[in-house]
């Protein structure tokens, strides 16, 4: 009898030993499962503060970008009021006041990321450039920008406003007359002496 209490305590102690190794077998699927969970969530967690680390950097480069298009006109009229300074006046030192006050207003625009978008020698690029008059010309290559209009500008590396531009058209070739077009500009001719002669 004693035999037999002993082989139950030991198949007791065996069948608990292994629902102990199923449980904790259950329970390290679940541990990993969680890791795992957690794991992903600190992968997302990690990119979205990377995300929204490179919006507020963007958001705070362009943030002064509707303050700057409204100065724009401003520094249209300084260029415009300096190319029609008659000669004489040059001279004067109020004017070169006028001039550095010019000169740091530009700076300042500068050290915001402004800067103007080439037109001189450049062909027309409609991302850059906007036409607003075309000439047919023989002087320049059919595209490229024979004028500025008003001047274009970049901030950073998007597009402010766009430079307004006359842009070169090539002249179309004069169209040869076909033989028949000249028989007929012949006949033409010749009854128009023969009405006149009557």
């Amino acid at each position: 009898m004693a035999e037999v209490a002993e082989e139950k305590v030991g198949e007791n102690l065996e069948e608990k030993v292994k629902e102990l190794e199923a449980r904790i077998s259950e329970l390290q699927s679940k541990v990993e499962e969680y890791l795992d969970q957690w794991r992903r969530t600190a992968a997302d967690f990690a990119n979205y503060r990377k995300r929204v680390e490179k919006e507020q950097a963007e958001q705070t480069k362009y943030a002064n970008a509707n303050l700057i298009t409204k100065l724009l006109p401003i520094l249209d009229d300084f260029e415009r009021a300096f190319q029609t300074i008659p000669s004489h006046l040059t001279k004067l030192t109020w004017l070169d006041g006028i001039f550095l006050i010019h000169r740091k207003f530009q700076y300042i625009l500068e050290q915001e990321g402004l800067k103007p978008i080439k037109t001189e020698g450049q062909f027309f690029d409609p991302f850059y450039h906007e036409a607003i008059a075309y000439e047919e010309t023989d002087h320049y290559e059919d595209g490229q920008i024979i004028g500025e209009i008003q001047k274009g500008y970049m901030l950073h590396d998007r597009v402010l406003r766009p430079a307004l531009v006359k842009v070169a058209r090539k002249k179309p070739a004069p169209q040869p007359q076909a033989p028949e077009e000249e028989k007929k500009v012949m006949e033409e001719e010749s009854h128009a002496g023969e009405d006149s002669g009557d």
